[in-house]
């Protein structure tokens, strides 16, 4: 069972090395599990300390989610379970929490979430649910009290506040109600983190932050960072980008490398680990992590003697 293992409240807190992690997305449909457990498949060699499945709120993406992490728990990872406050009531939250302790799964990222038109999109609470991420801890603490809850953070601030004082506040009141670490949105500033990491430990908060990273590899995700996260992206990086545009491969080199230099400034400042966004696709982690290995291999948090998978 997972609770036979540290957790990663625990591991964290040993400060041994840097955690690595992956994040996948729920199959949207019957088709698209193949695609995930290949992605899976290809990263687990890589040792991640830990992986996590997003949440689908919805009747059937929220059964996938379900399915998908109990089969992650059965291959001995230790498993993250998401949930979010979109459109579920009380009863619905709970009964997810009750199914994820059945299942084996002893931790959950606990989030609000967005609206399905992305985080642009006033919030509206279900009139049976909760309001915010620090009610829903406080829910999944009351269900499954072993748990260890995890939740987000945002270094550039929330799209609907760009408040980050109020943000780090927030975050703050998550750990107050029973978190135990914090998985950052994306984003391309490590000085924003720097900033959240200082403004939360003032408040006297030491609930560990680790980075979300998701490299740019593609020209059109500039803009759907910026149109969907409001996440945003270094002018230099951009113009960059910019001038290679109809090379695809020229625009993948850019970006791997300045996700490498960033994950290099965030482990430099004190970052406790880095939480890989993989899109249910390998190729982009597994190159970012080898570049990384051969960067920092002090760093890179992969065992000695691991050697990186070449999946495409």
């Amino acid at each position: 069972m997972q609770s036979q293992k540290p957790t990663i409240a625990d591991l964290l807190a040993s400060g041994e090395r840097p955690l690595h992690s992956f994040e996948f997305m729920p199959p949207r449909s019957e088709d698209d599990v193949y695609r995930l457990w290949s992605a899976t498949d290809a990263l687990v060699p890589m040792a991640p300390d830990f992986i996590s499945v997003t949440y689908g709120a919805n009747g059937s993406r929220r059964d996938r989610t379900l399915r998908c992490t109990q089969h992650m728990v059965s291959t001995g990872l230790r498993t993250v379970g998401h949930l979010t406050c979109v459109s579920q009531s009380v009863a619905d939250l709970e009964q997810m929490v009750a199914d994820y302790a059945e299942s084996g799964v002893d931790h959950i990222l606990a989030i609000r979430g967005d609206m399905p038109g992305g985080a642009r999109q006033p919030w509206e609470p279900h009139p049976d649910g909760l309001p915010n991420a620090t009610e829903l801890v406080r829910l999944v603490k009351r269900i499954h009290p072993d748990a260890c809850v995890g939740v987000g953070a945002f270094p550039d601030g929330h799209p609907e506040a760009r408040d980050i004082d109020v943000d780090a506040r927030i975050l703050v009141n998550k750990a107050e109600a029973g978190a135990s670490f914090a998985i950052t949105q994306l984003f391309f500033f490590p000085s924003h983190y720097q900033r959240l990491v200082a403004k939360v430990r003032d408040m006297g908060c030491d609930i560990p932050i680790i980075p979300g990273i998701m490299p740019i590899t593609s020209y059109g995700q500039i803009r759907r960072f910026a149109e969907l996260s409001g996440t945003d992206v270094p002018a230099e990086l951009v113009a960059q980008i910019e001038e290679v545009k109809d090379d695809k491969a020229a625009v993948r080199r850019i970006g791997l490398a300045a996700a490498v230099d960033m994950c290099c400034e965030l482990l430099d400042a004190g970052a406790p680990g880095l939480h890989y966004f993989t899109l249910n696709r390998s190729r982009a982690t597994t190159e970012l992590r080898t570049m990384l290995a051969q960067r920092r291999p002090d760093l890179a948090g992969l065992p000695h003697g691991a050697q990186a998978s070449s999946a495409a």
